[in-house]
């Protein structure tokens, strides 16, 4: 089954840029378009597309509100891709704490488009690592985040479940971890999905954010 796409931009010729792109792979699918925020909901009911990719900043609702409203309404969300102009924008880090799974940018060359897409939906890997730690690093409250270190805490993680969420920050995928601790995947995957519930997390991302937010990993 192809991944199947919901486009979200108030500038057509961005989701006409995106879908020229999507369409043009054989696993991938453009399920629909809107152009802001406040039609996200409907159309993920409608549609049930695997990814939405979001722009983070629209004139009605933002993808940050746009995602808060998601997550809280929808049973089963969609992976979420948040679409910007700049980088180290406030913005996308408040969309990536709001649960955004990830983030692109605009300029993004076609093949790292198709990439982020494929990334999200397999849930397996970080996207961007580098630069997720460098908006944490300069929005992330230098790891004294209260509700960040009271979530480590309650965690209780063991030994290897830190060593796993340290792996992860760092980007490394289910395969590369299993090599690095000389495990087998399914024994990642075992473990990820313990730190992903200790944590109350929603997947990989929201993860790492809170390690970093807590001080439990340096984001620098």
């Amino acid at each position: 089954m192809p991944v199947t796409v919901l486009l979200v931009d108030d500038e057509p010729l961005v989701r006409a840029g995106l879908r020229a792109v999507l369409e043009a792979q054989p696993d991938i699918e453009v399920a629909g378009e809107a152009a802001d925020g406040a039609a996200v909901i409907p159309l993920v009911r409608r549609l049930r597309p695997d990814v939405v990719a979001l722009d983070v900043r629209m004139p009605l609702l933002d993808g940050i509100e746009a995602t808060r409203a998601l997550l809280r309404t929808v049973a089963d969300p969609p992976k979420i891709l948040v679409v910007t102009t700049f980088e180290n924008d406030e913005y996308v880090y408040e969309a990536l704490r709001a649960g955004a799974d990830g983030f692109l940018l605009k300029r993004a060359r076609p093949a790292e488009i198709v990439h982020a897409v494929r990334l999200i939906a397999e849930g397996e890997s970080l996207l961007f690592p580098a630069s997720v730690r460098q908006l944490a690093a300069e929005y992330g409250e230098g790891g004294g985040n209260r509700a960040a270190r009271a979530a480590l805490e309650r965690a209780r993680l063991t030994d290897r479940e830190g060593e796993v969420l340290r792996l992860m920050a760092r980007g490394l995928s289910n395969a590369e971890i299993a090599a690095r601790l000389v495990v087998g995947t399914e024994t990642v995957k075992s473990h990820v999905s313990a730190v992903l519930a200790k944590l109350g997390a929603r997947d990989r991302t929201q993860a790492v954010i809170t390690a970093y937010e807590s001080g439990y990993v340096a984001p620098g």
